[in-house]
This record gives C-alpha cells, structure tokens and sequence, in this order.
C-alpha cells in the first residue's frame, strides 16, 4: 500500500480523495436531512467511479497533465448530457448524481 501512494503526486491524492470524500459528504447530507440510510446513495455514487474504465484506451493510461475532459469517450459532451438526463429520473438519480459529480471534479484538472 506504501508503494502505491510513493509514486502518486500529492494533487493526485488530493484528486482521488475527493472522489471519495465529496459523494460521501453528498449522501451523509442527503440521509441526515431525509432521516435515510446514507450509504445507499453513496456506494451508487461510488459505483460510478467505473466509468474511468474509458482511462484504459488512452496512451499513456495515466497522465496527470492531461485533461479528461473531452480526451476519454466518456468525458465528452454528448455523455455529459446524457448524465445529467439520468437525473431527472428517480430510479437512475444518484447514477446521474454520481456521474456528474465525477465530470465537475475531472474537470477541476483541466484549470
């Protein structure tokens, strides 16, 4: 586990913990306010994280100097629309919820 975070930048570690702490924060919100279970939204949330599996077609995989946004297949316009239409369902909500949430943090990359 050490040697995993030695090679990682620490705005990379900042990145990949708001991932983490942001949907977190959104659904203990969400749950403390409606008298919920928070954990429902926020493993949805977190289950959208796989939509980076598009990171995988890119040479190189990772580079932090890269934009998502607009580079991946699925951090386009069209997807990015299409996520925010996943919100105006109840079913498919904390998908949208999630998806979007990811697109804003990728995008504070490309600042």
């Amino acid at each position: 586990m050490i040697l995993v975070f030695a090679f990682v930048s620490f705005p990379c570690m900042i990145h990949l913990a708001l991932h983490v702490l942001v949907p977190l924060s959104i659904a203990w919100s969400y749950g403390h306010w409606r008298n919920k279970p928070f954990w429902r939204p926020f493993l949805v949330m977190m289950a959208t994280m796989a939509i980076d599996a598009d990171h995988l077609l890119a040479s190189p995989i990772y580079d932090p100097n890269r934009c998502s946004i607009g580079f991946h297949p699925l951090h386009t316009l069209i997807p990015i629309l299409i996520y925010g239409l996943f919100c105006f369902s109840s079913k498919t909500r904390w998908v949208g919820v999630g998806l979007l949430l990811h697109m804003a943090l990728d995008a504070l990359d490309c600042l």
